[in-house]
């Protein structure tokens, strides 16, 4: 898994490039990437799986934030992502999201 940050000098706007790798995505069919961003809709937030397998999107995101995020494979697989910056929980059992922090 990565992330990519690329902050822009011209507005407080950072895009972010999130980054499933081939072996994190375990064959899945599709994945999502969920969170406050999006409110957590799957549907808002489809990924482009690449021919190697893995899956990829970039989304533009206000600075000065932090935004909690999980990926959704095959629609109900949650998996996390190594690369965040900190982790927090997610109020059922013992999950936890990952954070970004801008």
């Amino acid at each position: 898994m990565s992330l990519t940050k690329k902050f822009l000098k011209s507005k407080p706007v950072c895009k972010v490039t999130f980054k499933l790798q081939t072996e994190e995505a375990k064959d899945a069919k599709s994945a999502a990437l969920v969170g406050d961003f999006n409110n957590w809709n799957p549907k808002k937030a489809k990924m482009t799986k690449l021919k190697n397998g893995a899956f990829t999107t970039t989304l533009d995101l206000e600075t000065g934030q932090s935004y909690a995020f999980r990926y959704m494979l095959n629609g109900s697989q949650w998996v996390n992502d190594d690369a965040a910056d900190k982790y927090i929980s997610s109020g059922v059992g013992t999950e936890q999201n990952c954070v970004l922090e801008l």
